[in-house]
C-alpha cells in the first residue's frame, strides 16, 4: 500500500518504495482444553502400536464368602477369567504441503505451525469422541461434539444390565430424578435471581444435582479417591453464582478458580469442557426440563474407562507432483467403558 503525498509532490510518484511488513508474531487460535487424559484409565498406553490391536483385559473374579463352623469341609471356589477387549479401532490423519516457493519467501516457518495446529485438532477430536462416548452419545460429524445416541456396543458390555451405549440405566440422571418426566432433562435453576421456578417437578438447583450424582457413585460403592466430574460453562457460571457457598471448608477452601481445573465439589474433582455432548440446541436452552434440547455432564472415577493412544506415524516427504514438501501423521486410539457403575451422567438445560 502507497503512502499518501502532499499535494504537488512529484517525487515517486508511485509509493512503489513503501514497505510491506509482516509481522512475525502468528495470531494462533484459540485451544480448547482436553480432559480425557485427566480422567481416564491409561495403564494400557504402551501395549498398542498398529491399528486393530487389542489389549485383553482381565476382570477381578467375583469372591464367595462362606459361614464356617468347626467341622466344616472347606469347598475352595473356582475362580472366573472372564475378560473384554480394548480395541485401537479410531484413527484420524492430517496432511499438509508446504511449496518450496513459499516456504523461500515466507516469514513464518508454515510446517512448525501447521503441524502444532494439527497435533491440537487430533488431540480435540479425540476429547471430543471420548467425552460422548462416556455420556453414552456418538458424534454424526468429526471436529463436532456427540449430538447422538449411541446404540453400538465397542465388543461387549463389562457388565451383562449395561445397555447398548455401555452404561447403566440406574446411572442416569433425568428429570424424572426430580419429581419430572423420565427422558426429559433436569431444569437448572440458578439461586441467583430467576425465582419463579420452583425446585422439583424436574428442576434442581446444580449443587443438587452433582450431590445425586455423588450419592449414585457412593452406593455403588466407588471409591472416593479419584472421582471426577466433567461440567460445561452453562454450570460453571451458575455454579460460580452460588458465591460464599463455594469458599467454606466443604468445597476445598479456596473456590472456583478459572481455567482446567476447579476446586473439590461434593469429593470430585471438577473439569470444565466445550466437548460434552450436547443435543439441540444444548444445556443454555431455557424453559425448564427439555427432551430434545439439553446438554449432558459427567462423573465417575479414573478407573472407570481406559484408554490408549498415540500418533503413530508423522512424517515428512517430497511431493511427487510438485516441488514442496508433505507432512503428515497419524492418530490411533481405543477405548472403552470398564466399570459403568462408576459413571454417572445427568441431562441437564437451563430453566
Amino acid at each position: 500500500m502507497a503512502f499518501a503525498s502532499a499535494s504537488g509532490h512529484g517525487n515517486l510518484p508511485n509509493g512503489n518504495f513503501s514497505p510491506v511488513i509482516y509481522s512475525k508474531q502468528v495470531q494462533l487460535a484459540f485451544r480448547k482444553a482436553a480432559v480425557c487424559d485427566q480422567i481416564t484409565n491409561s495403564d494400557y498406553f504402551g501395549e498398542i502400536s498398529n491399528m486393530g490391536d487389542s489389549v485383553r483385559i482381565i476382570k477381578e473374579p467375583e469372591i464367595s464368602v462362606k459361614g464356617y463352623t468347626r467341622g466344616t469341609v472347606i469347598q475352595p471356589q473356582d475362580l472366573d477369567d472372564e475378560d473384554f477387549s480394548l480395541t485401537i479401532d479410531k484413527s484420524n490423519y492430517f496432511a499438509f504441503k508446504v511449496d518450496d516457493i513459499e516456504e523461500a519467501h515466507s516469514h513464518v516457518n508454515f510446517a512448525n505451525l501447521a503441524s502444532d495446529r494439527a497435533a491440537f485438532r487430533l488431540a480435540d477430536q479425540y476429547d471430543q469422541d471420548v467425552l460422548g462416548y462416556m455420556c453414552g452419545y456418538k458424534q454424526s460429524a468429526l471436529h463436532s461434539v456427540a449430538d447422538t445416541v449411541n446404540t453400538t456396543v465397542n465388543g461387549s458390555v463389562a457388565v451383562s444390565t449395561a445397555g447398548t451405549d455401555e452404561l447403566l440405566s440406574s446411572m442416569k440422571l433425568e428429570a424424572d430424578d426430580f419429581g419430572g418426566s423420565s427422558g426429559s432433562s433436569i431444569g437448572i435453576k440458578a439461586r441467583a435471581g430467576n425465582d419463579s421456578a420452583t425446585v422439583g417437578s424436574g428442576n434442581a438447583y446444580v449443587l443438587q444435582v452433582i450431590a445425586r450424582m455423588a450419592r449414585k457413585l457412593n452406593q455403588q460403592n466407588v471409591d472416593t479417591n479419584g472421582r471426577w466430574i466433567v461440567i460445561d460453562p452453562i454450570v460453571q457460571e451458575i455454579l460460580q453464582d452460588e458465591d460464599s457457598r463455594l469458599f467454606n471448608s466443604d468445597f476445598g477452601g479456596s473456590g472456583l478458580t478459572n481455567g482446567l481445573v476447579l476446586n473439590s465439589l461434593h469429593g470430585f474433582k471438577v473439569y470444565v469442557s466445550n466437548n460434552l455432548p450436547s443435543i439441540g440446541t444444548g444445556s443454555s436452552t431455557t424453559g425448564g426440563t427439555n427432551a430434545s434440547n439439553y446438554g449432558l455432564i459427567v462423573g465417575g472415577h479414573s478407573s472407570s474407562v481406559a484408554t490408549a493412544e498415540q500418533i503413530d506415524k508423522t512424517e515428512s516427504y517430497r511431493d511427487p507432483d510438485s516441488f514442496g514438501d508433505i507432512v503428515r501423521g497419524l492418530h490411533l486410539y481405543g477405548r472403552k467403558i470398564l466399570r459403568p457403575e462408576a459413571i454417572v451422567t445427568a441431562k441437564i438445560n437451563l430453566v
